[in-house]
């Protein structure tokens, strides 16, 4: 699609310059891992956050839930509204009020307080990285969208490889607080930039009409397949959620070992989530079903191998082991429905990015905390109890596509 470059009657939407649409489209990539840097970059601190804090591990994992919660809420509506009032000034509005929150974490030791301040986060994350989803489909189209498309979780994967790598340093070397002073300076560097080189990417205003944008939900969540991506793509992150909450405690209460270890054993995991997404692009001219159920059979073969496995051993190797192949596995699972629904409703990107996120973001927020609550953080028997739990409710879902596939088969015939 080519590139609006203003005229005297759009000049106040900031278009797009043409020669820097290159550069604006790094940014776009680049700030799609925020997420991750928001959710993980801390991870390594949290038990120290609940020493410092004076509450539980619950109290302090919560942070991490109220994010994931407001994050997914906020893009059940945001995309809505960047459809009706264009992506680029509420993004680069959303990155300095999400640096101003950032500090406040920082400056504060009140946990109400970051509970607030974590909403902030949710909700203007929600915004930059619905705008930045809906930024390619404005801008590119036809294979090399489905390129760009594919490689979504792959950069995404950068921010949960490299955040809890540096997060574990400034742990160790400045405290917990060194964490959100990154994540704010990093989100003013990135406004400075967009404010240079980016601008405005949708051509066609839609009219903010609730009634006709409801339909539009409605119309999307009615599709079976996009709903029951959705549902898959929730459980597949969940799994890297699961870790991210429990797997610190892991390692420094159960295992007895830094936050440095911490760290890079998130980054390790981080890397498999990357893995899972390029072995997904690798294949992604497959038949879709036959590839989904091969991944999903295996998947099931490596939880039951380590729920079996910690009978016997014990140590943070073991964990990683398993706990790799499990991720490349929900990365692999995570790519294929990425793309499959973001590519599923083009002429409402910022609708169906939004609504694919949020749906996501809801399943993983309340699933993840209902898991931890259950199956508390204590050793590696119930993490692997809590990916056989994920793994089996895959599988489920799982059945009820491949049924319906083979029903729609019949039917045509």
């Amino acid at each position: 699609m080519a590139t609006t470059t203003g005229t005297p009657t759009d000049i106040n939407h900031n278009y797009i310059k043409k020669e820097n649409q290159g550069i604006a489209t790094i940014l776009a990539f680049s700030l799609l891992s925020l997420s991750g840097f928001a959710t993980d970059i801390y991870i390594p601190s949290l038990p120290t956050m609940a020493e410092t804090l004076q509450v539980s591990s619950v109290q302090v994992q919560l942070t991490l839930s109220i994010f994931l919660i407001s994050y997914g809420i906020s893009q059940l509506f945001i995309g809505s509204i960047l459809d009706s009032f264009g992506r680029y000034k509420i993004g680069l509005v959303s990155l300095v009020v999400f640096a101003a929150a950032s500090i406040i974490i920082a400056s504060t030791h009140n946990i109400y307080v970051i509970y607030l301040m974590r909403v902030i986060h949710g909700t203007t994350t929600a915004a930059i990285i619905v705008s930045k989803r809906a930024f390619f489909v404005d801008l590119y189209s036809g294979d090399k969208l489905k390129h760009y498309l594919s490689m979504f979780s792959i950069i995404w994967s950068t921010g949960p490889i490299v955040a809890p790598f540096i997060g574990g340093y400034l742990q160790t070397a400045f405290g917990w607080e060194s964490n959100f002073y990154f994540l704010g300076g990093l989100a003013i560097i990135m406004a400075v930039l967009e404010f240079c080189f980016s601008g405005e990417t949708l051509q066609h205003f839609s009219e903010f009409n609730l009634r006709k944008i409801v339909g539009t939900y409605l119309e999307m969540i009615k599709t079976p397949s996009f709903t029951l991506g959705i549902v898959m793509l929730g459980l597949a992150y969940c799994m890297v959620m699961i870790y991210n909450m429990t797997g610190p405690f892991i390692v420094e209460h159960h295992l007895q070992l830094s936050p440095i270890v911490a760290g890079y054993s998130s980054l390790i995991l981080g890397f498999a989530w990357m893995v899972g997404g390029f072995v997904g692009k690798a294949t992604i001219n497959r038949p879709f079903l036959k590839k989904m159920l091969v991944n999903q059979g295996l998947q099931v073969i490596f939880v039951l191998a380590m729920v079996l496995s910690v009978n016997f051993i014990s140590t943070l190797y073991s964990i990683i082991f398993f706990a790799f192949i499990i991720h490349v596995t929900a990365g692999y699972v995570f790519n294929n429905y990425f793309t499959f629904c973001l590519s599923k409703f083009p002429k409402n990107a910022g609708i169906a990015g939004g609504l694919t996120g949020g749906i996501t973001y809801v399943i993983v927020s309340f699933l993840s905390y209902t898991t931890i609550a259950a199956l508390p953080a204590k050793d590696d028997h119930n993490l692997s109890l809590s990916y056989l739990v994920l793994t089996v409710i895959s599988v489920l879902v799982m059945f009820i596509i491949f049924s319906m596939r083979n029903n729609e088969k019949h039917s045509h015939d």
